[in-house]
């Protein structure tokens, strides 16, 4: 009797221990994690390392041919001062190699078809007068960098019979332009080959030691595997620090590799508002892309002209009309760094040859000012700067959203906000925030404004305003 008594109450007791042991349990299964493992901890993206000079830094495309009537670079080496006072920091000089002759393009032949990649172009003149166009521009506060052509060579290159198995083929085992371009004047290399990869390293080290460049551009960049630009870097900042410029547009060259990539889209937008008749959306599409998607530390190169749009694509320069000031002020303003192409700054209304001789006629205009005036904002103001060092594009929301684009970006207390008409017709716009408010000064005209949120402006047809605080 006793014993059948006791077993239930003990199973009871039993029970109740079991019951606030789970309940416990549980109460501890409900308290959040007390450490963090490092796989939730945010990694930045991009690990190299941007050269200091070139955080609030401008770039100017040379095409040494055009640009003279020499065509040399002693002669360009006069125009240097007057870059400097436009508020270039970066010359990229296209291909400065010896062109090929066999299957040439025109009487002169492409830059980038490269016939000896330890040489300089005879036309252009010697390697002690390219060292001392490079010394020239170091002495006066700019940088440089060059045309680099890996992804293919001439046809009468040296390395066509050096190294015949460096380079892709046909299916009859024939030497081949890049695989379904008409690059006919060029053969494509073939980047799965070990031999290459180092010829193609160490050539590009030695312009950086023999010569002193500050980097290179990089021509077609996307063809060639991103683990060869990824150790090509390591190598070449072993030896100083150099700026990388990718002829591309893909976030997975600036993990390691360059600082800065094309932003062709930015081109299409505002092409297709100036020429296609087209609203806004393109660009805010743009803008919110690249604000929630691309690295944060990476630079996007900006522009409205440059080698490929101004010689391959007819007269796109001119073609912006009416709407090319509006397209340059915003080029200058968003996140990125500008570029102007040779030229623009004196009114090219023409493209360029690109295998003959076409002189650029050079002659006062407003272009040029105007960059100016931008480029001085940018190396003052810090939302400006490239990459990181700049402030995020906010946008400012207004009731003329079809036509009107207004954002803001500030950084370390400068504050720059630009309010942009995209379109043929006067408008009148009221700002839908406030979190702007305080004093700008307007960058072109220099008048005051004190905004207090909600702020209404009147704007001409394609014109701007960019209002500006510097702490």
């Amino acid at each position: 009797m006793k014993a059948s008594l006791l077993r239930p109450a003990a199973f009871i007791y039993l029970l109740a221990i079991i019951g606030c042991s789970n309940s416990n349990n549980s109460q501890d299964n409900l308290q959040p994690a007390q450490t963090t493992t490092n796989s939730y901890k945010p990694v930045k993206y991009i690990e190299l390392t941007h050269p200091f000079w070139s955080r609030n830094a401008t770039i100017y495309e040379v095409n040494i041919r055009q640009y003279t009537p020499e065509g040399t670079f002693k002669a360009f080496e006069a125009h240097l001062p007057r870059l400097k006072e436009m508020g270039i920091d970066i010359i990229w000089l296209m291909p400065v190699h010896p062109i090929g002759e066999k299957n040439r393009k025109g009487t002169l032949g492409s830059y980038y078809s490269v016939k000896d990649y330890y040489a300089i172009n005879p036309e252009f003149g010697t390697l002690e007068d390219f060292k001392a166009l490079v010394e020239r521009i170091h002495s006066m506060g700019m940088y440089v960098i060059i045309d680099w052509v890996a992804n293919h060579s001439a046809w009468d290159n040296t390395l066509v019979t050096e190294h015949p198995e460096w380079y892709t083929k046909t299916m009859e085992g024939n030497f081949q332009p890049t695989p379904w371009y008409d690059w006919e004047d060029i053969i494509d290399f073939d980047f799965e080959q070990a031999g290459l990869r180092q010829y193609m390293t160490e050539v590009m080290k030695y312009w950086v030691k023999e010569t002193n460049i500050d980097g290179y551009r990089c021509d077609v960049a996307g063809f060639i595997p991103v683990d060869f630009w990824d150790n090509l870097r390591m190598e070449l900042d072993q030896i100083k620090p150099v700026f990388m410029l990718a002829e591309w547009e893909s976030r997975d060259l600036h993990k390691k590799a360059f600082d800065m990539t094309y932003s062709w889209s930015l081109w299409d937008k505002l092409h297709s508002i100036t020429t296609g008749g087209k609203n806004i959306n393109g660009l805010v599409e743009y803008m919110a892309h690249h604000v929630s998607t691309f690295p944060e530390d990476g630079y996007r190169m900006t522009f409205t002209d440059n080698h490929d749009k101004n010689s391959w694509e007819g007269n796109q320069y001119a073609n912006f009309g009416d709407g090319l000031e509006a397209a340059m002020v915003f080029s200058s303003v968003v996140s990125g760094m500008p570029l102007v192409y040779s030229g623009q700054e004196a009114g090219l209304d023409r493209s360029l040859k690109f295998f003959d001789k076409d002189l650029i006629e050079w002659k006062e205009h407003k272009n040029a000012t105007l960059y100016k005036q931008l480029f001085s904002l940018k190396h003052a103001n810090e939302a400006l700067w490239n990459g990181a060092h700049g402030g995020v594009m906010v946008r400012v929301y207004n009731d003329k959203m079809d036509q009107v684009i207004s954002f803001y970006r500030e950084k370390n207390g400068d504050k720059v906000l630009p309010i942009i008409n995209f379109s043929s017709k006067p408008v009148t716009v009221t700002l839908r925030s406030d979190f702007y408010a305080g004093i700008y000064t307007e960058l072109f005209s220099q008048q005051h404004y004190e905004l207090k949120g909600n702020d209404r402006f009147t704007l001409g047809a394609w014109s701007y305003l960019v209002l500006s605080h510097n702490q």
